[in-house]
């Protein structure tokens, strides 16, 4: 009778998969992309404006006390703060006005995300008015607030009258100090917009995962101490021209305290009293009986424009004043596309940080309350906030925290907040923006230091982020380093640059190990970190916890040569020294003794004997391998089979697997995969020492 041999299955068998011709992919999508239909048209429009969708779902009765509450306090923080960030961006105050309005109407119609704020920022302001201040600076103006006001006809800066102040052609025209210095603003915000568009386009989005955490928060923190500095001399009534070039907050501090025997005593006391009140201490004091939140800022505002006009501190203490601020909307105008080419450098950064802010805000919230939003959609938001109030003379804006927060907190429900919001700041543009007339500065630089704290306040988390993770305790303290002390643009790319840097070290020195076996278990691990591990007898399991590419595959071999204590090239060429010396004496004794077989009883003496037969590697910690890991592979496992060591794979994953397969790691037509490839490291452990165990019996037994 026959016996029937049955054959087991593999227990895990991979599937079959067939790829389709590149062209005939491309094909279906240009198909796809191209086609046109009454519901596509309807879905690709309900997507650009996401309003269509959610505004027909409203609940009226549910939603409309919230976001009526939180539209109205958000409208009444961003009026005085539209005014005081004017100061950073280097513009006029009915500029900022007119960026917050435009902004918080078009993400209106654009956003997907319920809660975010989307108007002026601080430090979008900041690195806008550096780049106006740089230009400014290299067309000759004097950068001195107090040089002298710009005279304009009804057009708000359009046509110079004063022939003696210093002024530039622009677009055919003669352009003041207002006038270039809005213009320069409008061209880098439009340039900003449409590099944001264009990521959105081509769905760029995944720049922003190089932003890490703590490199955004080291330069948002970096950032705000060069918004304090650049507003210290606000609080004291200096006047000393912003620092252009490296350095600002170095030397924008030694010029303080350089003329610090001019600080203005006025505003220096109006300085102390407004920080005081703006203060959160009011607000913690009482916030059981305040159902909402105090608007600390329009009390300020208020209290020290009526102080400064019915005091009249400018003419009689010398104390600087917003000056005059218009009514009304000005007519749209082209960005000066000549400018354009000498700020397309600086709109990269500020497109970056202002699309990564909102989508990181946006994703944020949306996760806190429970609801979903599209990145993609979001970066289009933002970049038409961006375009389309360009050609209003508006500046960059970006998702602002604090605002945000503000909204989350008081109730808010959808983006009808934002409309509300709107229809604030337009009141004060239409009618009220006259009375800021003599409104200190200093105030206004009061208004933007406090609104700093939260950022100012991350040095408070610095121990705990060090003993969290050194490596990002680092990425924080270079990239606020050089964000504060360089300046905010090489901060931000010193910053990308380095993190990076310190990711890619870690994979070039990677944690390396040998495991061992936990009794009588199939469990492996790192035999420096546990107890109560033994060795598998004559097999070295070696562990490399990193990918494995051309930058550190040098790494690896010195970490897996060092680990078992034998390099195979070196250990080649000690045994063919040995076998030709070996051969050499051989046959001088074989002339002396006339013995022809003494030699080779000599060469087989000579082959050295090492305490292992097997390198089991663990890739469970080897997320990918590059054509050069492939071939360092595959020469280890020849330059070891020179030396009867047998060199083996467990816990692959299927990138690693179709990789070597690829570069015939396991023969033509991977005849030798089963013998070189394991799912797990105790079955490669037992392939390897249950063939020498059939050995060890069967030379016992012929003995």
């Amino acid at each position: 009778m026959e016996e029937v041999t049955k054959v087991t299955p593999p227990l895990l068998e991979r599937r079959a998969r067939q790829r389709q011709p590149t062209v005939s992919v491309l094909k279906s999508k240009l198909k796809q992309g191209v086609t046109c239909s009454g519901p596509r048209v309807r879905s690709t429009l309900t997507g650009f404006f996401p309003v269509v969708r959610w505004l027909p779902k409203y609940k009226l009765r549910e939603y409309v006390w919230g976001d009526l509450m939180s539209g109205v306090i958000v409208g009444i923080i961003l009026v005085p703060q539209a005014i005081a960030y004017c100061l950073l961006a280097g513009v006029e105050p009915i500029y900022g006005l007119y960026t917050s309005f435009y902004a918080n109407i078009i993400y209106f119609l654009m956003g997907t995300s319920r809660h975010v704020s989307v108007g002026i920022f601080s430090l979008m302001s900041l690195m806008v008015g550096q780049v106006v201040d740089k230009e400014m600076f290299l067309a000759g103006f004097d950068l001195n607030e107090d040089s002298g006001p710009d005279v304009f006809n009804a057009t708000l800066g359009i046509n110079l009258t004063a022939g003696k102040l210093h002024s530039v052609e622009l677009m055919g025209l003669q352009c003041g100090k207002e006038c270039y210095s809005i213009s320069i603003a409008a061209a880098l915000t439009f340039l900003a917009g449409v590099y944001q568009l264009v990521m959105a386009v081509f769905r760029l989005g995944f720049v922003s995962v190089y932003l890490s955490s703590p490199m955004l928060d080291g330069f948002a923190t970096g950032a705000s101490f060069t918004i304090l500095t650049v507003q210290a001399k606000y609080l004291l009534g200096l006047k000393i021209p912003r620092h252009q070039g490296y350095g600002t907050v170095v030397v924008t501090w030694i010029n303080i305290f350089a003329n610090i025997h001019k600080t203005n005593l006025c505003d220096l006391i109006t300085s102390a009293i407004s920080i005081s009140v703006l203060g959160k201490e009011i607000q913690e004091r009482y916030k059981d009986r305040l159902k909402i939140p105090l608007p600390t800022e329009l009390i300020v505002v208020a209290g020290a424009t009526l102080a400064s006009h019915f005091g009249e501190l400018n003419s009689h203490y010398g104390s600087s004043v917003s000056g005059h601020i218009p009514t009304g909307f000005i007519a749209p105008q082209v960005p000066s596309f000549s400018l354009m080419p000498r700020l397309a450098l600086d709109a990269i950064p500020l497109a970056v940080i202002s699309f990564a802010f909102t989508v990181s805000l946006s994703e944020m919230f949306a996760k806190k309350n429970g609801y979903t939003v599209r990145p993609n959609q979001e970066m289009l938001a933002i970049s038409f906030c961006n375009i389309i109030p360009s050609f209003f003379r508006c500046f960059t804006t970006s998702a602002a925290l604090a605002k945000t927060m503000v909204k989350d907190s008081t109730g808010c429900q959808t983006q009808v907040s934002s409309l509300i919001s709107a229809l604030v700041v337009l009141l004060v543009v239409l009618y009220f923006a006259p009375f800021f007339y003599a409104l200190q500065k200093c105030v206004l630089a009061c208004i933007i230091i406090v609104s700093l704290r939260g950022a100012l306040r991350k040095f408070k988390d610095v121990p705990a982020k060090w003993r969290a993770s050194r490596n990002d305790g680092i990425v924080w303290l270079v990239t606020m380093s050089a964000t504060a002390l360089i300046s905010v643009e090489l901060g931000l790319l010193v910053g990308i640059v380095f993190s990076m840097i310190c990711i890619i070290f870690k994979t070039q020195n990677p944690k390396v190990s040998l495991l061992g076996r936990a009794n009588d278990t199939d469990l492996y691990e790192d035999m420096d970190e546990y107890k109560n591990l033994m060795p598998p007898p004559r097999v070295h399991v070696f562990r490399f916890q990193a990918p494995l590419y051309y930058a550190n595959k040098d790494s690896f071999l010195r970490s897996l040569y060092k680990a078992v204590g034998v390099e195979p090239f070196l250990e080649l060429t000690k045994r063919r020294k040995a076998e030709k010396k070996a051969k050499e004496m051989s046959s001088k004794q074989a002339k002396a003794n006339g013995d022809k077989n003494n030699g080779e009883v000599v060469i087989g003496l000579i082959q050295r004997e090492l305490d292992f037969h097997t390198i089991v590697l663990d890739c469970s910690a080897i997320p990918f391998i590059d054509s050069t890991g492939m071939v360092t592979f595959k020469g280890l496992v020849k330059e070891y089979k020179e030396i009867g060591v047998s060199m083996l794979f467990a816990n692959c994953n299927t990138s690693v697997i179709n990789t070597l397969q690829k570069g015939q790691v396991f023969g033509e037509n991977d005849k030798d995969m089963s013998s070189l490839l394991f799912h797990t490291v105790h079955a490669a452990v037992l392939h390897a020492n249950i063939p020498r165990m059939f050995k060890y019996i069967f030379d016992t037994l012929h003995l």
